[in-house]
């Protein structure tokens, strides 16, 4: 079982790889959960991973050793909600159920620290399998969709799924 704990930033330069062989690229492939047919820039930067491992924003990442295997952020949105994203997991390790473990310490992340009652998160619409296993997970579709945040060709639309945090 991994251990799972917040990223540092002497973490994110390790981290970041993961997450660009995870989302992008002929290594995503390897995996299930990839947009390597859809998109073709970089997910994520440096700068930006910086962003998101302070104030009411947490990643975490799960480890086997020193060996980063994946990751999820956690956003506070205020009023007891909690944004979810940037859930991956290394192409190679994926259907052993880190994921799952990583929603897990989000959700726990979520109530603990910054007292939120629900999670949402938003996946590209065209994701059927993704979406699908996010429903197995308790996540439900709102039925409110967003554009994808930056500008593509197609456009690309964004699914809302949320869920009720147990207490």
């Amino acid at each position: 079982m991994p251990t799972i704990r917040p990223a540092t930033a002497a973490d994110l330069p390790r981290l970041h790889i993961v997450v660009e062989r995870a989302y992008r690229g002929n290594s995503a492939r390897r995996g299930w959960t990839h947009e390597a047919d859809m998109l073709f820039d970089a997910r994520t930067d440096l700068d930006t991973l910086v962003t998101l491992i302070d104030g009411a924003s947490r990643i975490l990442i799960a480890l086997d050793g020193d060996t980063i295997l994946g990751c999820v952020n956690i956003v506070s949105r205020g009023n007891g909600l909690a944004y979810l994203g940037l859930l991956c997991v290394d192409p190679e390790l994926q259907a052993r159920g880190i994921g799952k473990q990583l929603i897990a310490a989000a959700e726990s992340t979520a109530r603990e620290t910054f007292a939120a009652t629900r999670v949402e998160m938003t996946v590209i619409d065209r994701r059927i399998e993704l979406i699908a296993w996010y429903e197995r997970h308790g996540y439900v579709r709102t039925g409110e969709t967003r554009p994808f945040p930056v500008a593509v060709d197609p456009p690309l639309t964004m699914a809302v799924l949320a869920r009720p945090l147990p207490r």
